[in-house]
């Protein structure tokens, strides 16, 4: 159990060296998937305690992100656990619930204690927030969410990933709790590059 917990607290901090400007250079950089914004990536994992404690700052940060900011949601997928998490992530994509069940999902594995992992636990989470059982199996399922599983699983080594939380800025910069020096300058380095990035589109 123990070894397990240290596992898990090992993934959940960067231990990527402190880099000048609070960010790392992705090598190489990523393409966008909207050339026209600026794009922004948060990775996370349900089961991360940092990733929980980071949220009420990026939900504060989505109430006034520039209008010119794509925002992706990109679960990790480090471990099978971290995929059932993932996999329960894109089911509510598909499905068009992730708003409504993204911080309740969070508040059941990091308060609750909830494993949520089978698919009957999620079945019965997604009933709770209005989602009929035969549309969550479908979705659970489906091609869509097994693809975007599959692509996830590959995602980690394409930016350097290795831990969460992790903010990407345009396929180019990674900002972590250890680059930026605390959670609270993440969102600080966070807002310099997107007006960095700005300025240069322009």
């Amino acid at each position: 159990m123990l070894k397990k917990l240290a596992l898990i607290m090992l993934f959940c901090m960067t231990g990527l060296a402190r880099a000048e400007g609070g960010y790392e250079t992705v090598t190489p950089a990523q393409p966008t998937q909207n050339p026209a914004k600026i794009e922004v990536i948060e990775f996370f994992w349900y089961g991360c305690p940092h990733c929980y404690s980071l949220e009420p700052s990026m939900v504060k940060w989505l109430e006034s992100k520039p209008a010119n900011v794509e925002f992706i949601r990109q679960p990790a997928v480090f471990s099978e656990l971290w995929g059932k998490h993932a996999k329960a992530f894109f089911t509510a994509e598909a499905l068009g619930v992730s708003e409504k069940v993204h911080a309740d999902f969070f508040d059941a594995i990091q308060n609750k204690k909830q494993k949520l992992t089978s698919e009957d636990e999620l079945a019965k989470f997604f009933a709770a927030h209005g989602v009929k059982d035969e549309d969550f199996r479908a979705a659970y399922k489906s091609f869509l969410v097994d693809a975007k599983l599959r692509q996830a699983e590959s995602m980690g080594p394409r930016y350097g990933i290795t831990g969460v939380p992790v903010l990407i800025v345009n396929g180019k910069y990674r900002i972590t709790a250890t680059t930026a020096k605390s959670q609270d300058n993440m969102i600080k380095v966070l807002d310099e590059l997107i007006r960095q990035e700005t300025a240069h589109a322009k």
